[in-house]
C-alpha cells in the first residue's frame, strides 16, 4: 500500500537522475516522497497528470537583482518573484546591491528579510556582500544566514556598493576560506577599463561598437588570472557570475584541471545575442560584461557542452524604462542590467535545442548546479525523494513571440522583445503548492526565505 500523499504529479516525460522517463512523483509535506512507477497512484490522492509535457524540477536562479529595500521602484520581492514562477524558478538569490542598505552587514540582511517577508510566490535566499572595510562583517553574516558572498572588482554603478581590489580580497579571501563559504565575483579589471574607456571617450556613445570596445574581454581575463592565484593561495571557493568572454576559458580549464575550487556562470543574453546584431542606440542591450561577438558566443555554448561552464543564471538586473535611455540611444548614461527572470528557461532551450543539447543539460545547468553553488543541493535542483517538491510542467515544443507587455518584471524593458522561443512553462509548483498556471499567479505568496541556518 502507498504511502500517505497529499499529491501525485505523473507524466511520461519526467526528468529523473538526468533522463526523461514514466514516473509518478507523490509529494507529501512539500517534499517529494517517492518518485515511483507511472502507474503507481493511490485512490483518493489528487493527482495531477502531465501527460506528454515534461516534469522538470523548478530552476534556481543564483542570480536576480531585486534591490528592495530601497530601490524597490526598480524591482521589488513581489514582482521579482512573481515573474520568476511564471518562468519557471522556484527558488531565486538574491545579489547584495543595488538595495539600500546593501547586504553587507546583518543589519542590511534583516532590512532585506523583512522587505522580503510575505511577498514572495517562490522562495529566496540572500548572498551577503564583501566591499572594502567590511572583513569584521562577514563571519556575522554567514552565521546570519547568507547563503555566500558577492564582490565586484570593477565599480558596480552604485556608491553603497564599492568594489574591492587585491588586498580587500587577501583580507577576506582566508575568512571565506574558514567559513567554507563561496565569493561570487565581478571579474573586471578595473585598471583595464579605465584604460579602454580613455580610448573611447572621443567616439561615439551611441554605437555598440563603442561600447563593446570599453569593456574588452582582456579584462575579464586579468581579473580571472587573479582570482585563480589567490583560490590557488588560500583555498577559497571562487565562482566567477556572467561571464562573457570565452577568452578566459583556457584559465578556467586550467584551475578545474588543477583540482581548484573554481566555478563559472554565463547568461542567457551571451548565449542568445551576438554584436554584430546589435543596432546603435540599442540600449536596452547594455550590460556588464558586454555581448560579444557570435564566434565568443559559440564557444560558450562548447563551454556548456563539454562541462566548462558549469551554470547559467540570469543576471536579472532591472531599472526604470528611463534609466535605459532608450530615446537618446547612449550606451555610456543608459543603465547597464538585462531584464530575464522570466525567460531564462525558454531562451536556454531554445539554444541548446537548436545545438543538438537535451532538456537534461538545460536542468543541470539552471537547477542542479546553481543549488549547489547556494547549498541548496540537499534540498533543490532534482526530482528526487527527500528534495522539495519544486517542479515545473514545460511544453518543450511550444513557440511563441516575447511580447514585453506579458512579462511579469516590474517593468517590460527587455531585449527579447520580439524574440520568438520553443518551451512555454505551463505550470510551477514550489514544495508542493501550485504558484503558476493558465489561471496565473497564486494569489497567496507562499515563498519562504531561505538562510543556511535553516528555514
Amino acid at each position: 500500500m502507498s504511502d500517505p500523499t497529499d499529491l501525485i504529479l505523473r507524466g511520461r516525460r519526467v526528468l529523473v537522475d538526468g533522463a526523461l522517463r514514466p514516473a509518478a512523483v507523490h509529494v507529501r509535506g512539500g517534499a517529494i516522497s517517492r518518485v515511483a512507477d507511472h502507474d503507481d497512484v493511490a485512490e483518493g490522492v489528487e493527482t495531477v497528470e502531465v501527460g506528454d509535457a515534461l516534469l522538470l524540477p523548478g530552476l534556481v536562479d543564483t542570480h536576480v537583482h531585486v534591490n528592495d529595500p530601497g530601490r524597490a521602484e526598480w524591482e521589488g520581492f513581489e514582482t521579482a518573484t512573481r515573474a520568476a514562477a511564471a518562468g519557471g524558478v522556484t527558488t531565486i538569490v538574491d545579489m547584495p546591491l543595488n538595495s539600500v542598505p546593501a547586504t553587507t552587514s546583518v543589519a542590511g540582511l534583516r532590512a532585506k528579510v523583512e522587505a522580503a517577508r510575505g511577498k514572495c510566490a517562490v522562495d529566496v535566499g540572500f548572498w551577503g556582500g564583501v566591499v572594502p572595510g567590511n572583513a569584521a562583517e562577514l563571519g556575522p553574516l554567514w552565521e546570519a544566514g547568507v547563503l555566500g558572498f558577492k564582490c565586484f572588482l570593477s565599480p558596480s554603478g552604485v556608491d553603497e556598493f564599492g568594489n574591492v581590489g587585491e588586498g580587500d580580497l587577501r583580507e577576506a579571501m582566508p575568512i571565506l576560506a574558514a567559513l567554507g563559504a563561496p565569493l561570487l565575483v565581478h571579474a573586471e579589471s578595473p585598471l583595464l577599463l579605465e584604460r579602454a574607456a580613455a580610448e573611447c571617450a572621443t567616439l561615439p556613445a551611441r554605437s555598440y561598437a563603442t561600447w563593446l570596445r570599453s569593456r574588452p574581454a582582456a579584462a575579464e581575463v586579468e581579473a580571472i588570472a587573479l582570482l585563480i592565484r589567490l583560490s590557488r593561495e588560500y583555498g577559497t571557493r571562487v565562482h566567477v557570475v556572467h561571464l562573457s568572454a570565452a577568452d578566459a576559458l583556457p584559465l578556467l580549464r586550467g584551475a578545474r584541471a588543477e583540482g581548484l575550487p573554481v566555478t563559472v556562470e554565463t547568461c542567457p543574453h551571451y548565449l542568445r545575442f551576438a554584436a554584430e546584431e546589435i543596432a546603435d542606440g540599442a540600449t536596452a542591450m547594455k550590460c556588464a560584461p558586454p555581448i560579444r561577438g557570435r564566434e565568443n558566443r559559440e564557444r560558450l555554448w562548447e563551454a556548456l557542452r563539454a562541462g566548462e561552464i558549469d551554470l547559467v543564471a540570469s543576471d536579472h538586473s532591472p531599472c526604470p524604462p528611463e534609466m535605459k535611455e532608450l530615446e537618446t540611444g547612449d550606451f555610456f548614461a543608459a543603465w547597464g542590467g538585462i531584464a530575464s527572470l522570466q525567460l531564462g528557461l525558454p531562451v536556454v532551450w531554445t539554444g541548446a535545442r537548436e545545438r543538438g543539447m537535451g532538456i537534461d543539460a538545460v536542468a543541470a545547468w539552471m537547477s542542479g548546479a546553481p543549488a549547489r553553488l547556494a547549498g541548496l543541493h540537499a534540498r533543490k535542483g532534482a526530482i528526487a525523494p527527500g528534495r522539495d517538491a519544486d517542479l515545473v510542467v514545460f511544453d518543450p515544443d511550444a513557440a511563441w513571440r516575447i511580447d514585453a507587455g506579458g512579462l511579469r518584471h516590474r517593468h517590460g524593458v527587455t531585449p527579447y522583445a520580439g524574440v520568438t522561443v520553443s518551451g512555454a512553462v505551463l505550470a510551477t509548483y514550489v514544495r508542493g503548492v501550485k504558484v503558476y498556471g493558465h489561471e496565473g499567479i497564486a494569489a497567496e505568496p507562499i515563498g519562504k526565505i531561505l538562510l543556511r541556518t535553516g528555514g
